[in-house]
Order: structure tokens, then C-alpha cells, then sequence
């Protein structure tokens, strides 16, 4: 059986003898000044002798402890490497955010880098498909739902309503609503919301607009958003699409929206999540980081705060 003095004051002389100093020994092991002078003074009543000379501004090993020290010293290197060598590296944590394979494209990709600039110790996983996901049952930690709810045993959080409008390449050429007599429309399918809600469409549009001879359902149909937006940008015919996922290439001017006429009110997107799981870390993360992302900042800090 080793026979050893306590380790704190093994440890308070190693480091005041490297240091030279009993307060750098203090702030280097988080105690007081005191606290290391009383270790080795304990230390040094043991072994019926002094290990330090004491002097106005350092301290200076004697005889016993120059002896003394250089066995401390590598015993707590090699204490050291080898508490290194058994740790395990931090796991990173993955959060998983699901939406529509458009709104992932347009709006969620460009932002990546964000997310790991805000939460530099998370992952982002996301996952792109236009069938809802099983948030019960894990298959995401949150979801962006296109709708107008409710989400039933989800908690949903509002982040914006779209509006839809023609928009088309500026190499078409059209200029006002009769120019659509001779353009393509382009379709997309909606999906499953179509059948429970009125969903914008260029019926309803044509409609609003007052234009005759115009046959709505005619042209292009796609069975996705997101080829109903490269098509339009392709020059491949005049879509009526959401201005929200559009708007870079509407600023860019990749299209343009080629005359006046009504707006169609889209639906809401929300961020879901299950109920009870406010306070899981990676749907504070994830919901942190669309409210900053995605709502203008006093919107994002109102909607921060709420419950």
C-alpha cells in the first residue's frame, strides 16, 4: 500500500515550484493564495522540513524540494497524457430539420452557413420531401409545414404566409395580361392540401384578373414546385409562383414579375415540432435559427419570447 501525501498539496507544490509563485499556483488550480500556502505548509510539517523559501515576490525551492520536484512534475505529465489518451472527443449533436423540397432549395440551402456560424457545435441535417413527415415517431426532430393547420399533438410557430404572382424570364418578352393569350402557363401539383384548401391556381387568377379567351388549365404541368421554377427561369413559359421562394431570383433578375395584376394569397408556413418538446436542444436551435433566418428581427424577438 503506497503510503502518499494528499494529492491537492502534492499538486499546490508542483505548481508553485513551476510557477515559482504561490498566487500563479493559486489561479492555475482555482483556489486562493491561502489555500496553496496552507497545502504545503501541511506538506511540509509531513516531511519535518521546508520545501520553500519564501522571499518578497517568488519563492525558491531548497535543497529537499529541487529533489523532490522533477518526480512530481513528470508524474502529473504522464497523469496528464494519460487522462488525455481515455477521453472520448465530444459527440456532435445533430439536429434534423424536414420541409417541402422547394422551400429546402430556395429558402433553406442558401442559409446552411448560418446555422453553423450561430451553433458552431451542432450538425444540420435536412430533409427535402413534400410528403410530411413522422415528427412522433422521430424521423425529424422539427418540420416547416405548408398549410393553415391545426397540426394535431404538434406545436406550431407561425414564420410567414406567401402571396403568388406571375413570373416569368425577362427574355419572354411579356409585358401585360393579354400577352398570356400566346404564352405557356406553367402547373404545378399541389398535392394532398389541394383537396382540403383553396389553393392558389391560374383559374383563380384569371378570374381576379378579368381576362377572357385564356384557357387555365392549358401548358406545362409539373409534378413539383421546385421544376415549375427552373422551367420558369429556363424561359420555358410564365408561372404562377410563390413570390416568397422566388425572391432571389427575382432580385437577380433571373425573372421578373412582367406586369401589374393580383396577388393570390398562398398558405402559412409553420415551424412544428411535438408537443412538449419546446425545450429539446435541437429544436431550440433549429427554431432559434429560422426566427432569426426567416421573420423580420422585432417579429423574431416577439416570436422568441412567446411560449
Amino acid at each position: 500500500m503506497r503510503r502518499l501525501p494528499p494529492l491537492g498539496s502534492l499538486r499546490a507544490f508542483e505548481a508553485a515550484a513551476r510557477l515559482e509563485s504561490f498566487k500563479r499556483a493559486a489561479a492555475e488550480l482555482g483556489v486562493t493564495p491561502t489555500a496553496v500556502s496552507h497545502q504545503i505548509r501541511q506538506l511540509e510539517a509531513g516531511f519535518g522540513v521546508a520545501l520553500f523559501v519564501r522571499q518578497t515576490r517568488k519563492v525558491v525551492l531548497t535543497v529537499e524540494g529541487r529533489a523532490l520536484y522533477p518526480a512530481l512534475r513528470e508524474a502529473f505529465d504522464q497523469m496528464a497524457t494519460a487522462v488525455e489518451s481515455v477521453k472520448r472527443p465530444p459527440a456532435r449533436r445533430m439536429a434534423t430539420l424536414s420541409a417541402t423540397v422547394a422551400f429546402t432549395a430556395k429558402l433553406l440551402v442558401p442559409r446552411t452557413a448560418s446555422f453553423r456560424a450561430r451553433h458552431p457545435g451542432w450538425d444540420l441535417r435536412l430533409h427535402a420531401s413534400d410528403d410530411p413527415v413522422d415528427l412522433q415517431a422521430g424521423e425529424a426532430d422539427a418540420a416547416i409545414r405548408y398549410g393553415m393547420g391545426p397540426y394535431h399533438g404538434l406545436t406550431a410557430l407561425p414564420l410567414m404566409t406567401d402571396s403568388f404572382a406571375p413570373v416569368c424570364s425577362p427574355h419572354l418578352g411579356l409585358r401585360e395580361p393579354q400577352d398570356l393569350l400566346d404564352a405557356t402557363l406553367i402547373h404545378f401539383e399541389w398535392g394532398p392540401q389541394a383537396k382540403k384548401l383553396s389553393v392558389p391556381s391560374w383559374r383563380s387568377w384569371i378570374e381576379q384578373a378579368g381576362l377572357a379567351g385564356i384557357d387555365p388549365e392549358a401548358g406545362i404541368t409539373f409534378n413539383d414546385e421546385s421544376s415549375a421554377i427552373q422551367a420558369a427561369i429556363a424561359g420555358q413559359g410564365i408561372a404562377l409562383l410563390s413570390t416568397a421562394l422566388v425572391a432571389a431570383e427575382l432580385a437577380s433578375g433571373a425573372l421578373v414579375q412582367p406586369f401589374f395584376g393580383p396577388e393570390l394569397e398562398g398558405l402559412r408556413y409553420d415551424l412544428v415540432y411535438p408537443s412538449g418538446a419546446e425545450t429539446w436542444p435541437q429544436v431550440t436551435v433549429l427554431r432559434e435559427w429560422l426566427l432569426a433566418e426567416l421573420l423580420p428581427k422585432d417579429e423574431a424577438v416577439e416570436a422568441a419570447l412567446s411560449p
